[in-house]
């Protein structure tokens, strides 16, 4: 038990022992102790299965009312009896998934609210309904609001309910590379088979099929094999269908005749139910004003809610600091640089060089064909607009000297807004890297 589960579980008691006799208290209470917290669920220990058989009968309610008072979310109380029970549980590993990315994503660890509402109500629609009305489901928002989260979800969901069913699930770059790789080898059999048999289908990062015919082609027909098949289909996308340049408009109407679900940045209210369930998760008690606090500073990124927890927890345990507006500064400034993502150069370089298809080597070498010339001057421009660095820093990035950098800097400047196709293309590659944060 660590030093933050101790602590809940000392709250809980003093919560609790107003509604009970000091006997039933001394009785039933004063050798149990609090073994883990986290995952919504309670873990305690006592030392006779009589004793668990009363907390739970009599007692259950009134404990996940308190850590509901203190997290706003549901706990599960679980309670090991005896020295058998408690040896038995600190043996057992945990179970190995056979996928580890749906592993903690869950319906339940998914905090609700006004920007998300839809979304959630739509993906659990798919995932207690497979293949019905919510096919396709189109889920889209930006990077760090949990389209990720309910996408595995209803994996999760589904292969709880259906342990047999033949889920995949994929990253869409991940999806051509696989093809690429069956093209070249000669195995596009095994490749259809694995895609176009799958009873569930989740692909992140749609969006990565821009321009890239032959995928979306490919991608096309594992489309309608599945979907004339009945089974589910869901995908995530930083944007919706008809913001996605260059995707095909036979995806885009199959994607549209589907359900389309954004996810938006969460409110205030939203923001601080998250913070205090990230918090719950590691066994961490924040005061409200901490909540508060962090809610307020960070205002567009759950992930980034969930960063600064875990860089608190790390406070706490390893340094023994108190959370205070002070630590919560330093765990802002470590996960979000000052209130700002700014990429590295090297991000901006290959995030480049991958979306023009060369490689990042060329951008800062002597090559000057027209792609890799125009691809150049794009990722000045980005570094530009997307880091502190000067002009003569990006040339020496770059390999380029200063005046180089500022005539590349300019036209870009100048074809974003006069050129929608060259404007469009700069927000697909400044999408591409604020999705590494």
């Amino acid at each position: 038990m660590n030093n933050a589960t101790n602590e809940v579980w000392e709250l809980v008691l003093k919560m609790i022992s107003e509604h009970l006799t000091p006997t039933t208290y001394n009785t039933w209470f004063a050798d149990c102790t609090a073994i883990e917290l986290g995952e919504n669920r309670l873990l305690l220990h006592t030392t006779s299965a009589m004793k668990r058989d009363v907390i739970l009968s009599r007692y259950e309610t009134l404990i996940t009312q308190a850590l509901y008072e203190l997290f706003s979310c549901q706990f599960e109380l679980k309670i090991l009896a005896g020295e058998d029970e408690l040896e038995e549980y600190k043996r057992k590993l945990p179970p190995k998934d056979d996928l580890p990315e749906l592993e903690g994503y869950t319906f339940d660890h998914f905090i609700v609210g006004p920007s998300n509402q839809f979304a959630h109500a739509a993906a659990l629609g798919a995932a207690q309904n497979p293949g019905t009305l919510y096919n396709p489901l189109f889920i889209y928002g930006n990077s760090g609001l949990g389209k990720t989260h309910l996408l595995l979800a209803i994996g999760n969901h589904i292969r709880k309910e259906q342990p047999d069913v033949n889920l995949v699930y994929t990253k869409a770059e991940d999806f051509m590379n696989h093809m690429i790789h069956s093209m070249q080898i000669g195995d596009m059999d095994n490749f259809r088979e694995k895609y176009r048999k799958a009873d569930l289908l989740l692909v992140d990062d749609i969006q990565f099929f821009s321009k890239k015919e032959e995928t979306q082609n490919e991608f096309f027909h594992t489309y309608e094999a599945l979907y004339n098949a009945h089974k589910q289909i869901v995908v995530t996308s930083d944007r919706p269908p008809m913001e996605i340049r260059n995707l095909s408009d036979r995806l885009k109407s199959r994607f549209e005749g589907g359900i389309l679900a954004d996810v938006a940045p969460p409110d205030l209210e939203t923001r601080m139910a998250i913070t205090r369930y990230k918090a719950a998760q590691v066994g961490m008690l924040l005061p409200d004003e901490c909540v508060h606090y962090i809610s307020e500073q960070i205002t567009s990124n759950v992930r980034q809610l969930e960063g600064v927890v875990k860089k608190l927890t790390a406070y706490q345990n390893l340094d023994h600091n108190p959370i205070n507006t002070f630590t919560i500064d330093r765990a802002i400034r470590d996960v979000i640089r000052t209130g700002v993502y700014i990429p590295t150069p090297e991000i901006i370089i290959d995030e480049t060089a991958r979306y023009f298809q060369i490689e990042s080597k060329e951008l800062r070498g002597s090559k000057r064909d027209r792609n890799t010339t125009f691809a150049r001057q794009i990722a000045m421009y980005l570094i530009k607009t997307n880091t502190n660095l000067s002009l003569a820093q990006i040339g020496a990035e770059m390999n380029r000297d200063h005046s180089t950098v500022h005539t590349s800097v300019e036209k870009i400047e100048s074809l974003v807004k006069s050129d929608p196709e060259i404007a469009s293309t700069v927000k697909d590659i400044t999408s591409n890297i604020h999705s590494r944060n």
